[in-house]
Formats: structure tokens, sequence, C-alpha cells
């Protein structure tokens, strides 16, 4: 039987990361679980409340916070899982949605990573990005506002115009929620740690894309308490800059090789 594994990485999550938990430990039953907590040096109850309701979970506290990517990685020497989900405190649901993504990936050993839908609160769905980061794409997530070209542009990025009704072929995978084939996330080491936040999942993706097929599975929906941190507060924005940046300059260097 197939197993699987799981990592969330905290940082002052104590109000959001129980729902998330408990998502994964009462809905998960068809195949075995491990769940990992890496908190990055919490000042609030995260690990107490987690300890104390959570016991069952390991829990990886970090000595400073060193950004989303460097967290999940600290879970790769502990992990002899087949298939490992990298999930945000904030996602919740009510069903047992690991082991659809893991028994679609048995299915399909061409596919190295499967995602679910993603939704808000009220149960629409998140335009999460679906197709590789470009410069005009990632101006458009500032910009769609304005409408014309930047909404059409935003359009393109997200896939809007796609009929999403069956398992589909996608490029970037958002990083709250990843199910991926756990030697896959082994081979290539993991997040790139150079990325504190943001486009850690675009640079992810495009490495796993090497490796086999990315594919969103629309009948599967996840709940995401999505803050878009980046939008409302100067010091994410710059962060999220400082990553598209990097992820360029990262992928412009590849491409010239």
């Amino acid at each position: 039987m197939a197993t699987v594994s799981a990592s969330i990485v905290t940082f002052n999550s104590a109000g959001v990361v129980g729902d998330a938990l408990q998502s994964l430990l009462t809905q998960t039953k068809e195949y075995p679980l491990s769940v990992y907590v890496v908190d990055n040096h919490s000042t609030d109850h995260t690990l107490s409340m987690i300890s104390e309701k959570f016991p069952q979970v390991v829990c990886l506290p970090q000595p400073d916070n060193r950004g989303f990517g460097h967290g999940h990685n600290q879970v790769i020497p502990l992990l002899t899982s087949d298939y490992h989900a990298i999930i945000n405190p904030d996602i919740s649901f009510d069903f047992d949605v690991l082991s659809k993504l893991v028994s679609y990936l048995e299915e399909h050993p061409d596919v190295v990573i499967a995602t679910p839908a993603i939704c808000n609160l009220d149960g629409t769905f998140q335009r999460v990005p679906k197709r590789l980061p470009t410069y005009h794409y990632m101006a458009s997530g500032m910009l769609e506002r304005f409408g014309g070209i930047f909404r059409r542009w935003r359009d393109e990025y997200t896939m809007t115009g796609v009929k999403f009704d069956k398992p589909t072929p996608i490029e970037f995978c958002t990083g709250c929620f990843i199910m991926i084939r756990t030697s896959v996330f082994k081979e290539l080491g993991g997040f790139d740690e150079r990325f504190f936040m943001y486009c850690e999942d675009a640079d992810l993706s495009r490495r796993a894309g090497m490796k086999g097929k990315i594919m969103f599975l629309p009948d599967i929906r996840i709940t995401h308490e999505w803050g878009r941190a980046s939008s409302k507060r100067w010091k994410f924005f710059k962060i999220h800059l400082q990553s598209q940046h990097l992820y360029f300059k990262k992928w412009r260097k590849q491409a010239s090789r």
C-alpha cells in the first residue's frame, strides 16, 4: 500500500493551523499518513497548541524564520513516504482529499504533481496561476484592476477561459497545496531556498514539470483562507518583487545554457 506524508510550515499560525491538522488527521483514511509541522520560530502559542491537541504530529521548531521553502525542506531527510503533500496552515477540507490525490497518482505514473481546485471560504474558486510566470503576467496581477490588456493577461495567466471539467495539465501549481511524488521532491532537492516567500512554487513547478506532468483535478476541492499579503502590505509586496526578480534571473540563465 502506498504511504503519504504532509508538511505544514507555520509562523504565528495558531489561529488557523488547527483546522488544517484536523482535516488531515480525521479525513485521511485510505492511506497511512505522517504529518510534520515545521515552525519558523513563532512567538505565539502555535507549537504548544499543536503538542496539546495533535500529539501524533511531528513538530520541527526552527531557531529562526528562513522562509517557506526552507521550512518545507527540513522534512526531506525524514520522508519515507511514496507521496508528499505540501500544505499551507490556512487550508481545510471535509473529505479524504489526500487519498483521492494519491489514488490518481497511483493510476497515472507519468504525473509527478497533482493539485486540487482551491476555493475561498464562500465556495468561489481562487484564480491562482496555472501558467508559468512571465514579466507581463506578473505585472497583470498588480494592474488587472485597470482592465484592458492587463485583465486579458491575468485571465491568460490563470487559464480563466479554459473549461476545467476534467483533469487538465497545467504548468504552475500553487504552493498552498501540492501533492508530489516523494522521490521527485527529493530528487529536486525540494524548494530553492533562495526564495524566502513567493515564486518558490513556480520554480518547483518548472523543475518538476521536466520530470513529468502536473495535473489540476477540478473535482477535488479544498478551502484556502487566502490572505494575499503582498497586495496589502508594503513589506510583503517588496518580498514579492524580489522573488520575481530572482525567478526571472534564474530561469533566464537556465535558458541561455
